[in-house]
């Protein structure tokens, strides 16, 4: 362990939360490189957006909230949003110098000595006295397990795989998962594909009107309360429902939104319902959501009875040196940003009140 390097605070993950919580490290006082360190296991800015299809482009995202100290300005709509994303990230990380390390893989985070926590990377051994962990959730895609799965013969492939919707010309495509994600897949792909089938496990709700910041509120307030018990965090979307604009009317009118209950078993050239329905497919793309990415802090024994991890504003109720930004109510872009606040402002009275050891 001699080439530990010691630090404050480590920052694992390099996407809107821990670029937030980076942000106001440094405005609070914090050096990059000798009080913090941000660990990122992307191969270039821009966090999980880097990731997402080419025909996501900017216009068609929703909510997407400007980093702290810096407006997103100017964006061309039409362009993809991996693009603008990643590059309004990169010129953020220049812009406040905040050295984020890439591509370092976290593997395990432990119990070190003298109350300070080890984060063991693919870069070597980092000590802290507080960690900030904001690993989102696209490195943990959730695939639902249903009979007969393995033994379909077509193409299965999860919203993380999606490739743009001309990769599903002339096929019968099955699109399960009533998210947002799903509707997008489904409106792009229907133009392309031979036909379209919509299943889902509850009737999807549609959400006419604005959406306040009252509304807002009122969500975040639904999945705070149970990552509070202690159970595994719902997304924000799923407690409000999904907007009724003028592209899902008109793919409800047009019966590409028709939701079908879920199917009861995967055959190797479809799908069944219990009722004897069967649809033939070629391909099968699950945009069932994702999962929280906290694997590695699994030495730390953090989960409860409940499966998820309490918490206690942003850190956890069994550690209060281990902060969760993006995870539960804070897993949006504007939650991000004000959980990256709460989180500094947490490890600065933490530090100030517990000395570092001699």
């Amino acid at each position: 362990m001699n080439n530990t390097r010691e630090v404050e605070v480590v920052v694992i993950g390099a996407g809107q939360a821990g670029l937030a919580a980076a942000y106001h490290l440094r405005r609070s006082g914090f050096e990059p490189e000798s009080d913090f360190v941000v660990l990122d296991h992307s191969p270039a800015p821009g966090g999980a957006w880097q990731f997402r299809w080419p025909s996501l482009t900017y216009g068609k995202v929703h909510g997407m909230h400007a980093l702290p100290g810096m407006e997103l300005t100017d964006a061309d709509p039409a362009r993809p949003s991996a693009e603008v994303i990643g590059a309004y990230f990169d010129r953020y990380e220049r812009t406040f110098d905040l050295r984020v390390r890439r591509p370092v893989d976290v593997r395990a985070v432990r119990e070190g000595a003298g109350g300070r926590l080890l984060v063991e990377t693919s870069d070597g051994v980092w000590s802290a006295r507080a960690l900030i962990n904001a690993t989102g959730t696209w490195d943990r895609p959730f695939w639902p397990r249903y009979p007969g799965q393995e033994t379909f013969r077509g193409r299965q492939l999860h919203t993380a795989q999606y490739p743009g919707p001309e990769d599903f010309a002339g096929q019968r495509v099955v699109v399960v998962g009533g998210g947002a994600s799903g509707t997008q897949h489904l409106l792009e792909i229907a133009s392309y594909a031979a036909s379209t089938t919509w299943v889902t496990r509850r009737p999807p709700v549609f959400r006419e009107g604005p959406f306040d910041e009252g509304a807002g509120r009122a969500a975040v307030a639904l999945v705070e309360e149970r990552v509070r018990q202690g159970l595994p965090p719902r997304s924000v979307v799923s407690v409000t429902g999904l907007p009724l604009n003028d592209a899902i009317r008109q793919g409800i009118e047009e019966g590409v939104l028709d939701r079908q209950p879920m199917f009861d078993r995967i055959t190797p050239t479809g799908v069944d319902w219990a009722d004897g329905r069967h649809i033939d497919a070629d391909v099968i793309l699950w945009a069932t959501g994702f999962r929280a990415a906290i694997d590695h802090l699994a030495p730390l024994r953090l989960r409860s009875p409940g499966g998820g991890i309490r918490m206690e504003g942003t850190h956890t109720a069994a550690d209060p040196r281990i902060h969760l930004v993006g995870y539960g109510p804070s897993a949006s872009t504007i939650g991000a940003n004000r959980a990256g606040r709460a989180a500094v402002r947490d490890i600065r009275r933490l530090l100030e009140r517990e000395p570092a050891a001699a």
